[in-house]
């Protein structure tokens, strides 16, 4: 028997009905799932030429990554010079990666320096520098505690770009710092080890990010290292790849598509390292930037490949 008009109607509303449950219960799933990186990205991490140049000085340090000579040559007004990332290594370890984490040593260096805490700090670099120590000092001041650090996009290069000012000479005195060690907290969630690496080589949660190059990936030891290859799992990304030509960073869109092609997914959380930890903290600072959660292994290759209890691979 077929159904009248009345009851056509009925059921077609049933239809509609259903659909539009149907859309619903997709809407508030798609609320529950974090969105697209864009709308998760730190924009207070990346300072531009422009940016920098309208703050006051009273409101920020700034800190130039290069080395001595070119700092003396010429550098942003104002500021002060650390170019040797391993004044602030251990020296009483093998592992030429592992960061100081003694709290008098850190009050009394960055005092010195007249640094706090408390302070902004703008940190740039040499875009050509192939191990980028900007990242390095990036995350040293996060793990030592600084809030409030943030990375010139395209470094000294995109300074002169926009016709900003050079200062030469040496570094103006800056007024010391009283830093009491107890004031001094080291930040736990930015750091990685392997006693953490090796409980979590098989965690699904966590994803491992060897920012190397491709050969070292497979297995080349240019830098002395006891054994070549990488950690299990790992998942190779080379570091200039979040980074244009000219050194400034990629759009998020352009990371986005990157991290995904690789299978990173928001919800996960993320341990990069290279050898000593130095060009794995610019993805650091990348990923920072793009709002994963984020820890930077400083003793990196250099720390595991010298235990012989640890696994590796050689194979891509």
């Amino acid at each position: 028997m077929k159904p009248d008009s009345t009851s056509a109607t009925l059921i077609l509303s049933r239809k509609i009905r259903l659909v539009l449950m149907v859309v619903l219960v997709m809407f508030l799933i798609g609320l529950a799932v974090p969105q697209n990186q864009q709308a998760q990205i730190n924009t207070k991490l990346l300072v531009t030429g422009d940016t920098l140049k309208k703050l006051p000085s009273e409101q920020r340090v700034i800190v130039d990554t290069r080395s001595k000579f070119k700092f003396l040559m010429g550098h942003i007004p104002g500021a002060i010079n650390l170019s040797n990332w391993k004044e602030f290594t251990s020296k009483n370890n093998s592992i030429r990666g592992l960061l100081i984490n003694d709290e008098n040593f850190i009050s009394n260096i960055l005092g010195n320096l007249g640094l706090d805490p408390k302070q902004s700090i703008i940190i740039y670099g040499d875009p050509t520098d192939p191990w980028r120590t900007d990242g390095r000092f990036f995350w040293m001041f996060e793990r030592y505690g600084f809030t409030h650090v943030s990375i010139l996009d395209g470094g000294i290069k995109a300074w002169k770009k926009i016709g900003g000012k050079l200062e030469s000479g040496f570094q103006k005195e800056r007024k010391l710092t009283r830093i009491i060690p107890e004031k001094i907290h080291l930040n736990p969630k930015v750091i990685a080890d392997k006693d953490l690496i090796k409980k979590v080589l098989n965690d699904k949660s966590y994803v491992l990010i060897d920012n190397r190059t491709q050969e070292e990936f497979l297995g080349s030891t240019p830098y002395g290292s006891p054994r070549g290859g990488h950690i299990p799992n790992a998942i190779h990304i080379h570091w200039p790849d979040f980074f244009k030509r000219d050194g400034m960073l990629k759009t998020a869109n352009e990371l986005s598509r990157l991290l995904e092609k690789e299978g990173v997914l928001y919800g996960k959380e993320i341990v990069v390292y290279c050898t000593g930890g130095v060009r794995s903290a610019m993805a650091y600072f990348v990923f920072r930037y793009l709002g994963f959660r984020v820890r930077n292994y400083d003793g990196s290759w250099w720390d595991w490949s010298q235990d012989f209890k640890l696994p590796i691979e050689i194979s891509g």
